[in-house]
């Protein structure tokens, strides 16, 4: 009879699908607030096989983004040996698609109706076969010579668009697992610990399966004579060999990669639950797109963590584009550099559950100290460049690295909570918030990306060439010492206005579940919502 009662009668849902308050939370008669007040904590306590499903979710995006961040750059130049103008071009406009994306996604995914599987869910599973398909061909030599700007140009494009439109809906989602901070909290560990296991994946399968195509025979072999000496005869065979093998074994690398977006998707729809936010219902009025995005874009505690980690995940994706060309060119590790990348990515992986205890014990801004650990170390390598310290360098790096990826998803479901207490009018900005936060973070990557291998085309890069200038290792020092040190100071000293504390965290969390115990339940809340999106 309850059952029937639920399923049937007048108010069986909102205008975009979503269950409505009738629906939600009657189980019998006169029950109706009880349910309303007790139902969701007993709901959205998440179990440990829905966290790890959830963070199993992202881990392929983290997988494909660390190949990329490590390996593209140099794919570029010495496989697909286009010049550094034009690799700068494909990797700051394809940042740069994905960055205008991200607004897009977000309009889009917020005018979502609700469907049986939810309204986010729909749009990670129907981007995952086009996403697989997009990053193999990324990673492709094309037979043609004059077109293969283009090529790359147009699937990497594609390819930062695509994984947009899986990323907003898939970040929003922390909001519709659980009402529940600590919930959300351990959730977001859950997941920032797998994507950067899923980093360190990438990185470990893409070094070892690609490592062969940048350590060849004519380099160590020439590394005591002059070229010049070889016939050209030699020389063109050996190139073209060296081309062939490293076709190859990027390509394997991306079926593999491939493989674990599709194995991770079908994980991540069986194990996860997309619940809509009771507190959602506390309006009659959906905010429109544009007025949210104003909104966000005026709200100074996320304009402040935005700038902040802007300048700092900058810092980090340009120590990534450039460490395998540093070590290659730079501190004569060419042999050594997968084995860097992976020592770097474990020490990120083993410190997580570090900065998560350090986090939930002292504060999340005090967390934000361990992201300048890198900084000396950096600079030693930089001065001076040999074995033991590059361990070194590469082991403290991690931890900064993964302090990084850990602090901004966990303070931004705080900033989108303080700001629905300071807002009750206004709901349906999640997606707002994470697509605009994900837009500024990939646009400043492209920009600094992007004048990376402008400056390596300034100062004389030869693609392909076994040695280069010593203005061309005098930049690749810059690159990955001095510009990124002072990128994360910059970010660092900006977040010290950063408003939101431990304390002020436990009064929203009081203050939003007393919204969502006592405020009234509408039955006639389908009649009074309009459609307001633009």
């Amino acid at each position: 009879m309850a059952g029937a009662e639920a399923g049937g009668g007048g108010d069986t849902g909102l205008p975009d699908g979503r269950p409505g308050a009738a629906t939600r939370v009657k189980s019998g008669p006169g029950q109706m607030v009880a349910g309303w007040a007790e139902g969701p904590r007993h709901e959205d306590k998440l179990s440990v096989c829905s966290k790890l499903c959830y963070a199993i979710g992202g881990a392929p995006n983290q997988v494909a983004s660390s190949a990329t961040a490590f390996f593209l750059q140099i794919y570029l130049l010495e496989i697909a040996q286009i010049t550094p103008f034009h690799a700068s071009l494909v990797l700051f406009v394809g940042k740069a698609c994905g960055a205008v994306a991200d607004p897009v996604a977000g309009f889009f995914i917020s005018k979502s109706k609700w469907t049986k599987i939810g309204r986010l869910m729909p749009w990670m599973l129907g981007c995952t076969p086009f996403i697989i398909v997009s990053y193999f061909f990324l990673w492709y030599l094309p037979p043609f010579i004059a077109g293969r700007v283009v090529w790359y140009l147009a699937f990497y494009c594609l390819f930062q668009a695509l994984t947009t439109l899986f990323l907003v809906p898939y970040c929003a989602l922390t909001m519709f697992l659980s009402t529940d901070q600590k919930d959300r909290e351990s959730a977001t560990a859950y997941r920032i610990t797998v994507e950067v296991l899923g980093t360190l994946i990438g990185a470990a399968l893409q070094g070892q399966i690609v490592a062969s195509a940048h350590a060849s025979d004519h380099c160590s072999q020439n590394s005591t004579v002059d070229f010049l000496n070889s016939s050209s005869l030699q020389q063109n065979s050996s190139s073209l060999l060296s081309l062939a093998h490293g076709r190859n074994v990027y390509m394997i690398a991306a079926g593999v990669i491939g493989g674990i977006y599709l194995v991770s998707t079908v994980v991540l729809f069986l194990g996860v639950q997309e619940k809509d936010d009771p507190y959602a219902l506390s309006s009659d009025k959906t905010v429109p797109f544009f007025k949210g995005l104003r909104l966000t874009m005026k709200y100074g505690p996320y304009m402040k963590l935005t700038a902040s980690f802007l300048l700092i995940s900058t810092a980090v994706q340009l120590e990534q584009g450039n460490f395998v060309l540093f070590c290659t060119h730079t501190a004569g590790l060419r042999s050594h550099f997968q084995n860097l990348v992976m020592t770097i990515l474990v020490s990120a992986v083993l410190s997580m559950p570090f900065w998560q205890w350090f986090l939930q014990h002292f504060g999340k801004k005090e967390a934000a100290c361990g992201i300048s650990w890198m900084i000396p170390f950096v600079i030693m390598l930089v001065t001076i460049p040999n074995l033991i310290v590059a361990y070194v360098v590469a082991f403290v790096s991690g931890l900064s690295i993964a302090a990084s990826l850990l602090l901004p998803w966990s303070m931004l479901p705080d900033v989108v909570d303080h700001f629905r207490l300071q807002n009750p009018d206004s709901t349906g900005h999640e997606t707002i918030f994470y697509s605009s936060y994900v837009f500024f973070t990939k646009m400043s990557a492209g920009i600094g990306l992007g004048i990376s291998a402008s400056s390596l085309e300034f100062v004389g890069y030869e693609s392909g060439a076994c040695r280069q200038s010593d203005s061309v290792v005098a930049m690749l020092k810059v690159l990955v010492g001095g510009v990124p040190a002072g990128l994360i100071f910059l970010g660092l000293f900006i977040l010290l206005f950063y408003p939101i504390n431990k304390n002020s965290q436990k009064e929203t969390k009081y203050a939003l579940e007393r919204l969502r115990q006592t405020h009234p339940i509408t039955e006639n809340l389908n009649e009074n919502e309009e459609n307001t999106w633009v």
